[in-house]
């Protein structure tokens, strides 16, 4: 992505989520609208590793809960303020990427995905059973974020919050993918052995954009656990790492902004679809389904392809 392109598609997605709210008739589409950034901000940082750097994570919901419940526990049970509770959280969580970074992502292919998927269940059963520190199954509630006197009220703060942090996720993704570090990404999603041939230190930036990929998620996390009324453990559990890895998959792997759309399409389409009560499952599966046989790269990409050819 040139320099220009990359400017003219944050300037495109800050004009889009400026005018959004003012399309939205109540606080419930707000909600919505909310819960469609968080897990856009996931998706974008988990594009960066899966997309470009070819590395799979089926555990990835793991480092969102893991972020959450720092800021939960920290806040609720030792009165920390929420942003020293949330940095505290990051940190937690990167030095624990770290830590799981290089002995797992040595493993390729579906030894990698087993190893990942591990690392989530092994979070979410943690989160499950350390039931007084965590509350277990019921959950912990987190509280109202607060930065001194100034608190965060009602959806429609929260949406310009969420709005601001995607796009400067958006903006750190998008320059990183341009910078020699994502020509080095590249070229390890290309072929490994082709990418060491050459010069580039593969363990290095798969370990550096695995830990950049569990922050965001870390970050995401503390703030959801503000938000919600009541954490709980299915935030961390596998169903919600396979929900985070079909977003990316759907909206277009290695497209940042295809990461966005997969996360806002998938957040909002269950909505949709709740007038069809029980066929709901089926008609979400259909066009799943459909999408990945007919677009096969993914919504954007292939969008973007067709709108290429067509172009005198």
């Amino acid at each position: 992505m040139s320099g220009l392109s990359r400017w003219a598609g944050l300037g495109a997605l800050a004009i889009f989520l400026a005018a959004l709210p003012q399309a939205l008739p109540n606080n419930y589409y707000v909600d919505v609208a909310v819960l469609a950034c968080f897990n856009a901000i996931i998706c974008v940082g988990l594009n960066l590793l899966i997309g470009y750097a070819g590395q799979i994570s089926l555990g990835h919901a793991g480092f969102f809960g893991l972020g959450a419940y720092a800021s939960a526990v920290l806040v609720n049970s030792y009165g920390w303020p929420p942003l020293l509770a949330l940095l505290a959280g990051a940190a937690i969580v990167g030095l624990m990427a770290f830590a799981i970074a290089r002995p797992v992502l040595k493993l390729k292919g579906h030894y990698l995905a087993m190893a990942t998927l591990g690392i989530g269940i092994i979070i979410s059963i943690v989160i499950n059973t350390e039931a007084g520190i965590t509350g277990g199954p019921d959950g912990i509630a987190a509280g109202p974020f607060s930065i001194g006197s100034f608190k965060l009220a009602g959806e429609r703060d929260w949406y310009w919050l969420m709005a601001g942090l995607l796009l400067a996720t958006v903006w750190l993704a998008t320059n990183l993918v341009d910078s020699p570090v994502g020509r080095a990404l590249r070229a390890l999603h290309g072929s490994e052995v082709g990418a060491e041939v050459v010069g580039v230190d593969t363990a290095r930036y798969k370990v550096m954009v695995f830990v950049v990929s569990a922050v965001i998620a870390s970050v995401a996390g503390s703030l959801f656990a503000h938000y919600t009324p009541q954490l709980t453990p299915t935030k961390a559990d596998f169903f919600k790492s396979i929900e985070l890895v079909t977003m990316v998959v759907f909206g277009g792997m290695a497209s940042t902004f295809g990461a966005i759309v997969g996360a806002a399409f998938l957040t909002m389409l269950p909505q949709v679809l709740t007038v069809f009560e029980d066929y709901e499952p089926v008609i979400l599966g259909g066009i799943m389904m459909g999408t990945m046989i007919f677009m096969p790269k993914g919504l954007v990409p292939t969008i973007a392809a067709l709108f290429n050819r067509r172009r005198p």
